[in-house]
């Protein structure tokens, strides 16, 4: 098993930062957070992309992906989605990162409609990333946060540079069970994304293992070679705790799971909102 955490839980920090503090705690690599705030971003110049190239080999750290903003199930014209999908793919190329992070975003369109948005501009793209080495990962989030709704857009489109990014907490807020979030999409996986809360209502990111989302459950359905990567939401919850200090007992945690997955109780999903 393969280690990251997202520089979303280091709001303001250089690529130095997150580089050092990833080769100090036994992380692999790093989910980088593809926003105009962050050090890069699609409109980064070449030269600060191949200097956060050199900063992360000279860590012995790998960046696991871009996590860019793209809504691909949103209402409007493909140009602007397609365009910034393509952005991205030639980020994470750059930055030498196998995988792009998009949300779908349907908001309140119909299921359908959301669904056939998604798939037309995910397969739009897919031969774009596929001929830059990077695939496209649908994020399990807002208008399609269980496995199965994220599933059912990805086994329409059905290409290998098109696939799924599993957010835990969100296919567990919506009263999906790991299981069958795993079952769902088993055929699409790139990588697994863990958090933890106190409870479904109260989101403040904790440390691992100190909540209540059934991690366990979710490390057991990994491959073994494949990654888990920590997303603590410190950019969104300012009154959170700093990440440095929880990222060594966070890998612990997750090591653990990993070495006897499914050895914690987890409570039961939540019900459906």
């Amino acid at each position: 098993m393969k280690y990251a955490f997202s520089t979303l839980g280091l709001p303001g920090s250089s690529i130095a930062e997150a580089a050092a503090l990833a080769a100090e705690h036994g992380f692999d690599g790093v989910e980088l957070r593809a926003h105009a705030e962050e050090p890069l971003h699609p409109g980064t110049p070449n030269a600060d992309r191949a200097a956060a190239v050199r900063t992360f080999a000279a860590a012995g750290v790998a960046v696991l992906a871009v996590a860019g903003y793209a809504k691909v199930a949103a209402a409007g014209d493909d140009d602007h989605v397609v365009a910034e999908l393509l952005s991205l793919i030639v980020l994470a190329a750059d930055l030498g990162a196998p995988f792009v992070r998009v949300f779908p975003g349907g908001g309140r369109l119909p299921e359908p409609e959301a669904d056939t948005h998604a798939v037309r501009r995910l397969t739009a793209a897919a031969p774009f990333a596929e001929r830059h080495g990077v695939r496209i990962l649908l994020e399990t989030h807002d208008s399609h946060r269980t496995g199965a709704a994220a599933g059912r857009v990805l086994d329409r489109v059905g290409h290998p540079a098109v696939g799924a990014l599993w957010d835990v907490l969100h296919t567990w807020l919506a009263g999906e069970q790991p299981d069958a979030s795993r079952r769902a999409l088993a055929a699409h996986l790139g990588y697994v994304q863990v958090k933890d809360v106190a409870s479904a209502t109260e989101l403040t990111p904790i440390g691992l293992g100190d909540g209540v989302v059934p991690l366990a459950e979710a490390v057991a359905g990994t491959p073994a070679d494949g990654w888990l990567c920590w997303e603590y939401e410190k950019r969104w919850h300012p009154d959170a705790a700093e990440l440095p200090g929880r990222l060594a007992r966070g890998r612990a945690h997750l090591a653990r799971l990993a070495a006897a997955p499914g050895g914690r109780a987890a409570g039961r999903p939540p019900a459906a909102r």
